[in-house]
């Protein structure tokens, strides 16, 4: 390697003015020297050939020394400025679970466990409790309307898209059910508005309602990480945590925000049956947004919670 090229490495190294001058002093003294001889006049020559050579080699770990110690030196103020001013940087280049711990109190993990235990409850159409759950719906959502067989063309009034509303739970779960009976028992109003579709310019291919609610458990479920063995992994559901501190029916006053809110986008956006899925994606960002604000430790913090009562 070249005196040159060191001398360049050395300059670019440094960013400060001053240190930049006393490199090059170093440099002066010490780098114009060839590495492997002497510059003292030919004339003059050493006592002993190994004091020279140990003199060469000394001057050669200083330079490097130098060299890596001012390298590494700026390494560390690189990886400063990027911790104090850009935290979030940083952050993303680690996983979530390592930059902090997550503890609960007793209160919230009892009732996180308690929801999850919901959530692995599939709709079993041959339970008693089960029919008498959907009876229950029906009874509140057609008051003045008989409640109608298990198996009828009725329930498509609803929106089940078959006769046999059993068939239409998949992954929403007996949870998605007690969702729907939870919206329409503290938000009535609220619920049959959607129900019937009373406000705005609908489209001629509407949503069926009581899928969509279904659609919309399995989306929460997803976007708050409930399915995961243990704690939640998504910072949606870091936030929900200080919810259910709060509130042992987040997720069910949550859901029905969340209803709300697919409905109002489904106006804004003109949507069709076919766009349904691009509105739920856009009701999960709303809310993933509105969840990570400061002041939200209460369901009723949320900006849309104030669509339920218009």
């Amino acid at each position: 390697m070249s005196s040159s090229t060191l001398r360049r490495r050395l300059y670019h190294g440094d960013v400060d003015g001053r240190r930049n001058e006393q490199m090059d002093t170093f440099g002066s003294d010490g780098l114009d020297e060839p590495l492997l001889g002497s510059y003292c006049d030919r004339s003059k020559a050493y006592d002993s050939r190994e004091e020279e050579d140990w003199d060469i080699r000394k001057k050669e770990e200083q330079h490097w020394t130098f060299l890596f110690s001012t390298l590494i030196a700026q390494w560390a103020q690189w990886l400063a400025n990027i911790l104090t001013e850009s935290s979030s940087v940083f952050g993303r280049l680690l996983p979530f679970s390592t930059q902090s711990q997550i503890y609960l109190s007793p209160l919230q993990e009892e009732r996180l466990n308690i929801l999850k235990e919901r959530l692995q409850v599939p709709f079993d159409g041959s339970r008693v409790e089960h029919q008498d759950a959907l009876r229950q719906l029906w009874r509140l959502a057609f008051p003045d309307t008989a409640i109608p067989p298990l198996k009828s063309e009725s329930w498509k009034e609803m929106g089940w898209q078959g006769t046999d509303p059993s068939t239409d739970f998949r992954g929403g779960g007996y949870v998605s059910l007690e969702n729907l009976i939870y919206f329409v028992q503290n938000y009535p109003e609220s619920f049959q508005k959607l129900l019937h579709k009373q406000e705005g310019v609908r489209a001629e291919w509407e949503y069926p309602f009581a899928v969509a609610g279904v659609n919309i458990s399995f989306m929460l479920i997803q976007m708050l990480d409930l399915q995961s063995t243990g704690m939640p992994s998504s910072q949606a559901g870091i936030h929900f945590l200080e919810l259910l501190a709060e509130d042992e029916n987040a997720f069910d006053k949550l859901y029905c925000v969340a209803f709300r809110l697919m409905d109002a986008q489904w106006l804004l956006k003109r949507a069709s049956y076919m766009e349904f899925n691009e509105v739920l994606k856009a009701v999960r960002t709303q809310l993933e947004r509105e969840l990570a604000l400061e002041d939200v430790t209460h369901v009723r913090d949320l900006p849309s919670y104030t669509m339920l009562y218009r």
